[in-house]
């Protein structure tokens, strides 16, 4: 054997075998094919060949009977493989046979089923029929017959059973003045049970009141202890059975009212429920309501707190009182309240609504509790508060009151409280909207708020104009003229705005808050109360746009408030009453007293025999911007606010055109006179040309001086004085208007000026610098074109003196036959001839033949 096996072991060794494998080496998981390949090739080569020298020939032959086996193999796996599918494909046919199978037998069974139910529902909802086949039907509908008379039946049985019972507490009550049954099942405890001993009381209360009307202190009308009264049997009265009755009542209420605060202490929920709805059914639950509101610990830390007065550092009631400050928003000590009340009421509503069957009315009670009680309170100390600091403090106050607890409302119906996470319902939303509007009515009734802006307004501007009314009230000279009517108008608003001031200030109901405010605002010293004794300087007459700005803006406030406060129908009328005060106080106090002093200015100086003094005219600027600044506030604000009321808003769209136009007027008037006074300076100063100017006696003259001493002041006036003036006081058209005006007026004076003085040749050359200087000085000004060929034309009259007789019959063959002396554009014949004329040489042949010419 043992030879045997070595000889099996070499022959395996010389020619082995391939390898043999199952199903089993193909399912694996871990089963790649080329290390399948690599072990096939692995195994054709014997070990001790495969470790031979390198340079033997490939031999093929092994591997080719390797994978021949391997092949082969493979073959008969792959056989086996198909007839296993071969069987797992019929056996899955032989079950989807019997799967349909059964899904049709389960099919017929679900049919007979519902036919089966059909005809069950037929059977007790269709009438019971006389013939056989019908007999299950009617049977059902018997039955429902039946069990309706059944239920009848019990609701009498249990009627009788109360009515036998009342009429045992009745007979006990008269008998022996107790209610030991009744207390009895109140002592059983539960919701049901003292329900039941609710109603019982109740209909108690109302057989006493009909059967011993005696304990109800009425008239029996015939009734007598034994006998028979309106059909009731007559009892021997022992027991005052309304005393019995109502504190047999009242216990039970005490009872259910103990057992409802033992319970929302231990946050019973449901036993809280079970309490409010006993006592809604005994008394309409008024006395549970009135005891979960009153004994709310919120309120009882708030009553110990209510006491407490308005605290605040000084610092913040000034800035309230200052109206150049921003207002510093609500109260500390409301906006902790307010605070608290909306995390209170968002709480409570959750507890409210699981403990009471009607969680609306209680909700509304409690906010009717909070807000008529915790938050009115407290707003009335807030606004006393502020009452004794200023008015404006007030409305400042009483704004951002209003504002916040407004919010609060709002915050509250977004939160929906019982109906979270939806919105309120109606009628908490209402109650919210009413409890709100009932704490502001006091303060908003008629036309109170609107008054209350008004004098805080009024009082503001006139501490601020108050310098300025009294500097113009001090040089104020009755004027004389066509503007006496106005000026008197505007003296008496100067005097009335003067004296309000004096008198708020001397008044013993003002706060020292706010007359430290009304004395920083018009920049005096609290020692320095008599006007007489007050010292004011020309700046304090002179307009000031940063002055119109912070009116604007106090006002702007006040638009805001009133907007936020006052109802929408109102707002035209309140705005009106605004734009009133605004066109009084900044439009005539301020705007045109200014214009009216300048007016006066340059009135005084048109006749002056000194060089006039224009220093008024830069004024005019301030009040252009200051009523531009007006006029597009009341346009773009007070106007619109007041567009829903059509007739108010025309009225105020008039009232602001009639302003508007006269201090365009006031405006128009200071310029026309300002040009009147020029224009009779520079008269004046022609008028002391001399007579021998033009006619020097040699060329030293000419020499000293390029123009005459009256070219020189008057060009040094209207460049320094009228043009510096102007430029400071109007711009743009204006501007243009006003020194083309002036400038023909100049140019009209100056064009008959010298048509006076006899010229030799010298003094040509003299009339020739003034002209040019004249023009020079004029054309600086912004003019029209017209107005520039215009000026242009004196240089045209100054040739007229220098140059020879051949050039002056050059230029008289382009003189125009007629028109306004110096007013167009060419040169008249008369005025032509009559500046010939004042040559020395206009005797000469050669003059004499160019006049005889035209």
């Amino acid at each position: 054997m043992e030879r045997a096996a070595s000889g099996s072991a070499n022959s395996r060794a010389l020619f082995p075998r391939g390898p043999s494998f199952t199903l089993d080496d193909f399912s694996s998981k871990d089963f790649i094919v080329r290390d399948f390949v690599d072990s096939l090739a692995e195994t054709a080569f014997p070990a001790n060949r495969r470790s031979g020298p390198a340079n033997n020939a490939f031999d093929p032959k092994p591997l080719i009977r390797t994978f021949e086996n391997a092949l082969s193999q493979l073959g008969a796996l792959s056989e086996e493989l198909q007839e296993k599918e071969s069987n797992l494909m019929s056996q899955v046919r032989r079950a989807e046979i019997q799967h349909d199978q059964t899904i049709d037998a389960l099919g017929q069974k679900l049919d007979q089923s519902m036919a089966q139910f059909e005809a069950l529902d037929l059977t007790f909802n269709n009438p019971s029929n006389s013939t056989g086949s019908n007999r299950g039907d009617g049977g059902g509908n018997i039955a429902v017959q039946i069990g309706e008379k059944l239920e009848e039946l019990d609701r009498k049985r249990r009627k009788a059973q109360d009515a036998n019972f009342l009429i045992q507490c009745w007979t006990e009550v008269v008998e022996s003045g107790q209610l030991t049954s009744l207390e009895e099942i109140q002592r059983q405890g539960g919701a049901e049970n003292k329900v039941r001993c609710a109603v019982i009381a109740r209909q108690l209360m109302r057989i006493s009141q009909r059967l011993d009307p005696a304990s109800w202190g009425e008239q029996s009308n015939g009734y007598h202890s034994n006998g028979v009264t309106n059909g009731a049997t007559g009892i021997s009265r022992r027991h005052n059975t309304r005393e019995v009755l109502e504190k047999f009542s009242e216990l039970l209420e005490q009872d259910l009212l103990k057992q409802f605060n033992n319970s929302y202490r231990r946050q019973n929920f449901d036993d809280m429920m079970e309490c409010a709805k006993v006592l809604h059914d005994f008394n309409g639950g008024a006395s549970v309501i009135a005891a979960f509101v009153n004994q709310h610990q919120f309120f009882i830390e708030r009553d110990q707190l209510i006491t407490d007065e308005v605290t605040a550092d000084g610092e913040t009631w000034d800035q309230v009182a200052d109206p150049d400050s921003d207002p510093p928003g609500v109260e500390s000590s409301l906006q902790s309240l307010v605070d608290e009340v909306r995390i209170v009421m968002q709480e409570e509503s959750f507890i409210i609504k699981r403990a009471f069957p009607y969680y609306e009315t209680v909700l509304v009670k409690f906010i009717q509790r909070v807000f008529q009680q915790s938050i009115q309170q407290r707003l009335e100390m807030v606004l006393d508060k502020a009452t004794t600091i200023s008015s404006l403090a007030f409305l400042r106050s009483l704004h951002a009151s209003r504002s916040y607890i407004g919010a609060l409302v709002e915050d509250l119906k977004a939160h929906g409280l019982t109906e979270h996470p939806e919105p309120c319902s109606a009628q908490i939303s209402q109650t919210l909207d009413q409890q709100l509007e009932e704490l502001f009515v006091p303060y908003l009734v008629g036309n109170s708020y609107i008054d209350r802006e008004k004098k805080s307004l009024e009082e503001m501007y006139n501490s601020l104009l108050f310098k300025f009314t009294l500097y113009h009230s001090r040089r104020k000279k009755a004027p004389t003229g066509f503007m006496a009517a106005i000026a008197q108008q505007g003296t008496q608003l100067l005097a009335t705005a003067k004296d309000a001031y004096m008198e708020r200030l001397e008044s013993s109901d003002l706060t020292p808050t706010q007359k430290a405010m009304m004395l920083r605002v018009a920049g005096l010293q609290d020692n320095s109360s008599n006007k007489n004794d007050i010292e004011v300087s020309e700046q304090d007459g002179i307009l000031s746009v940063a002055n119109a700005k912070r009116m604007i803006i106090w006002l702007a406030e006040s638009v805001r408030r009133t907007l936020e406060m006052g109802s929408t129908s109102e707002t035209p009328k309140d705005v009106n009453i605004l734009l009133n005060l605004l066109l009084t106080s900044m439009g005539q106090v301020y705007v045109e007293t200014a214009l009216d002093a300048a007016h006066d200015q340059a009135s005084s100086q048109e006749t002056s025999k000194t060089e006039p003094d224009l220093t008024y005219l830069p004024n005019i600027k301030p009040a252009v911007i200051i009523t531009n600044l007006m006029s597009r506030f009341i346009t773009t604000v007070l106007i619109r606010l007041a567009e829903s009321n059509t007739t108010v808003r025309r009225s105020m769209e008039a009232q602001t055109k009639m302003a508007i136009e006269a201090t365009e007027k006031k405006t128009n008037a200071v310029m026309k006179s300002t040009m009147d006074v020029a224009i009779n300076w520079v008269t004046r100063t022609l008028s002391q040309q001399k007579k021998t100017d033009f006619r020097p006696k040699d060329d030293e003259d000419l020499i000293n001086s390029l123009q005459t001493p009256t070219c020189q002041a008057i060009c040094t006036f209207l460049s320094s004085k009228v043009a510096t003036q102007a430029a400071q006081a109007v711009d743009g058209h204006n501007l243009e208007v006003f020194s083309s005006e002036l400038a023909l007026a100049v140019h009209r004076l100056l064009f008959e000026h010298f048509k006076k003085f006899p010229v030799n040749a010298t003094g040509g050359l003299m009339v020739t610098k003034d002209i040019a200087k004249y023009v020079s000085t004029v054309k600086e000004w912004p003019l029209t074109k017209e107005v520039e060929q215009v000026v242009e034309l004196l240089t045209e009259v100054g040739y007229l003196f220098i140059i020879g007789p051949e050039a002056l019959r050059e230029r008289s063959r382009n003189l125009a036959s007629s028109g306004l002396a110096g007013m167009g554009k060419k040169l008249a014949k008369a005025d032509f001839k009559a500046y010939v004329q004042r040559r020395e040489d206009s005797s000469s042949v050669g003059i004499q033949s160019v006049l005889s010419s035209l």
